[in-house]
């Protein structure tokens, strides 16, 4: 039988000591290591066909060098890119990231947070957030290590990186009302969810700021941000308010559950219905009509939230500092006008 190659066998090859071998293959401290150097190690490693030996690693700092992420759907678009945000900011410095699922369910949020918590993960990278969680206020109890990422929770405990979801709003409204809409609705998403209640309260702001009655920019809540939620708002909206020209999505999803319900009532948008969407998720602009959306950098989203959570677990361990400051990154946001919308038409056909 072969026997495996060791750090010392990589050393030997590269002609270095072994401490600096073990340095270059550890990408939280091979920028330590002279760029040739490193080179020439990475050789070594790849010739003699060496892995590093996680579990020993482990052994000797006391850390898995995993993190776990929670994830509300991932069948939802938006996910994936903040996935690959977390996953490259952390494999730069040699930490795996541990996905599960929860279906937006709290006792499979809860069993999937004890499963990694058992699999002795570093920290947690929270997607799953909702305004009201028992889960999170045990794990702040605890002192688990946590990033919340997109949604938040009314009581601050963790850091936070998210849109700026209010600027978001803002920006679709005074698209609109600069177009000349003034029969304005907002189809909001749950508001048990943070990016709900934030983007229902900015759309408010915007359109009483604006002078527009609150008759004429009625909001409508969504249970779920998805197609058949967005479908059952629209529907809802339309039969209570007819002359809507104008509907501002809590989501993409959203939206397109609502372009759907426009087509199935014989209006054509933007000519009778402008509709905007929000987060600008992968193929919004092969809606037909091409989407109007807020631009939300998720990969940013997930990158900056795997760097929060690398601040805490590069705190001394036992450190007698005080816990770390449960700041909120609010990172830019943009409008993108593509096709669906436009001025208001005079006139047009209601169906």
């Amino acid at each position: 039988m072969t026997k495996r190659p060791t750090m010392s066998d990589v050393a030997h090859l590269a002609g270095v000591h072994m401490a600096t071998a073990s340095r270059a293959l550890n990408p939280a401290t091979s920028g330590r290591v002279n760029a040739a150097t490193a080179q020439r190690v990475r050789a070594a490693a790849e010739q003699l066909g060496f892995t590093p030996n996680s579990a020993a690693r482990s052994l000797r700092t006391n850390r898995s060098f995993t993190v776990g992420v929670l994830l509300p759907d991932l069948t939802n678009p938006l996910f994936p890119p903040m996935v690959r945000g977390i996953e490259e900011a952390l494999t730069r410095r040699g930490y795996t990231a541990l996905l599960a699922n929860t279906d937006n369910d709290r006792a499979k949020e809860r069993t999937q947070f004890e499963a990694l918590r058992g699999r002795q993960v570093d920290g947690f990278i929270v997607a799953t957030a909702q305004r009201e969680h028992p889960l999170l206020e045990e794990a702040h109890r605890a002192r688990v290590p946590i990033v919340l990422l997109s949604r938040s929770t009314d009581r601050t405990m963790f850091p936070l990186v998210a849109g700026d979801d209010a600027a978001g709003v803002t920006l679709a409204v005074e698209h609109l009302l600069a177009q000349g809409h003034r029969d304005l609705a907002h189809l909001a998403g749950p508001q048990r969810l943070s990016t709900g209640e934030i983007r229902a309260r900015a759309f408010r702001h915007a359109t009483e700021a604006a002078g527009v009655a609150p008759a004429q920019a009625p909001v409508v809540v969504s249970e779920s941000y998805t197609v058949p939620a967005g479908e059952w708002a629209a529907r809802e909206l339309l039969d209570q308010y007819p002359g809507t020209t104008a509907i501002v999505a809590g989501n993409d999803l959203i939206a397109l559950g609502a372009l759907h319900v426009l087509r199935e009532r014989g209006l054509r948008c933007p000519q009778d219905v402008s509709l905007v969407g929000f987060n600008d998720m992968l193929f919004a602009d092969e809606f037909q009509p091409p989407l109007t959306t807020v631009h939300v950098p998720h990969s940013e989203l997930g990158a900056e939230a795997a760097r929060l959570l690398l601040e805490q677990l590069d705190r001394p361990s036992g450190s007698a500092d005080p816990a770390p400051v449960a700041k909120t990154v609010l990172l830019p946001v943009e409008l993108v006008v593509r096709e669906s919308t436009a001025a208001p038409v005079s006139g047009a056909p209601r169906g």
